[in-house]
């Protein structure tokens, strides 16, 4: 399968690509600040907060991407990018990313090594879920209903993180100059804001604003691995099983390709990680073909199915606390 793919040029850098890519998203951030500019004053203004969301998601992509090596061959160009659309343009750190996504393709929706899976507001396993109570028993109980409204808040946590992260290596030069682009990015954009519009339309628009990019960018990468394969320390898989098993492709034409950046061939994404994100579709036919010759499991279905998958796994990590807690509300009333 590698040779093939090597073969069809697939791991090759498309940095004309990539420039032509990030001019044109730089361009089409421009003009969604200068739409604002324009309508001066306005709730209108609130409108540009879809716009601006999907092209601040296509930010963080080129960040992803820099991170995995995928645009030119220098790795100090890769950080200039990272940091570029990850601290300045977005508000979260290049290195608080790369730290924990590396983790994540090492060890993917693996129960101990995995960060993604990790236990904190939403849980993974049964054994994440016993013996939570008060608001993080509620929160189990109800996290596939809460889902996607907690994605809303994720834009906040990207950059709370991100702070808290960098905060503890300020003794690093890469952490300072991380820490003084995101001052940068906070600085201008609320500047921005509060100088072009009222106190109460500035803080509903940055609010809408991080809302819908949190529900986007969380949207692309959430059906990638929720309700697939979760390995332990007990499970002993090769590289080809660790990557696939664990991944879900999404399909859905140009369009869901689009929205999601790519990475909707997630499998793909995950067996090479350094192939630009364009490649990545191209790759997929034989990567399936190759899977199905070996008898591999192979995942590819669509957007609501994946979505169905991963909320139902979700749900059903909470049973037993919700049996717990109907089994005590009918002791109570009996």
């Amino acid at each position: 399968m590698l040779r093939e793919v090597k073969e069809a040029g697939l791991l090759e850098r498309r940095t004309a690509s990539y420039v032509i890519a990030i001019t044109l998203n730089v361009v089409l951030l421009a003009a969604t600040w200068a739409g604002v500019i324009l309508l001066g004053n306005s709730w209108l203004q609130l409108l540009l907060t879809i716009p601006l969301a999907i092209l601040t998601t296509r930010a963080a992509f080129f960040g992803h991407d820099a991170g995995h090596q995928q645009v030119g061959s220098s790795r100090k160009l890769h950080d200039v990018l990272g940091m570029l659309h990850g601290n300045l343009v977005c508000g979260m750190s290049y290195g608080w990313w790369n730290d924990k996504h590396n983790r994540h393709h090492a060890n993917p929706n693996h129960t101990d090594k995995d960060p993604d899976v990790g236990e904190g507001v939403l849980v993974w396993t049964l054994e994440q879920a016993e013996g939570r109570t008060g608001l993080y028993g509620w929160l189990t109980r109800h996290q596939a209903k809460i889902f996607f409204p907690l994605l809303t808040l994720e834009g906040l946590n990207l950059k709370v993180s991100s702070v808290l992260f960098l905060s503890g290596r300020r003794s690093r030069r890469e952490a300072r100059i991380e820490l003084g682009l995101i001052a940068a990015h906070l600085v201008l954009y609320f500047s921005a804001l509060f100088l072009i519009m009222s106190p109460g339309k500035a803080i509903a628009f940055a609010a809408l604003h991080h809302a819908l990019f949190g529900l986007h960018l969380g949207s692309v990468f959430a059906p990638n691995h929720k309700g697939m394969e979760m390995p332990d320390n007990d499970t002993n898989w090769g590289h080809l099983e660790k990557q696939v098993l664990t991944s879900r492709n999404v399909k859905g034409g140009l369009v869901t390709d689009w929205m999601m950046g790519g990475l909707n061939y997630q499998i793909e994404h995950h067996l090479f990680p350094s192939m630009p994100r364009a490649n990545l579709r191209f790759a997929q036919p034989m990567v399936q073909a190759y899977c199905e010759r070996i008898g591999m499991p192979y995942v590819n279905t669509g957007v609501i199915e994946s979505y169905r998958m991963g909320l139902g796994h979700m749900h059903e990590v909470g049973s037993e606390l919700r049996d717990q807690q109907n089994t005590a509300r009918s002791t109570a009333s009996s």
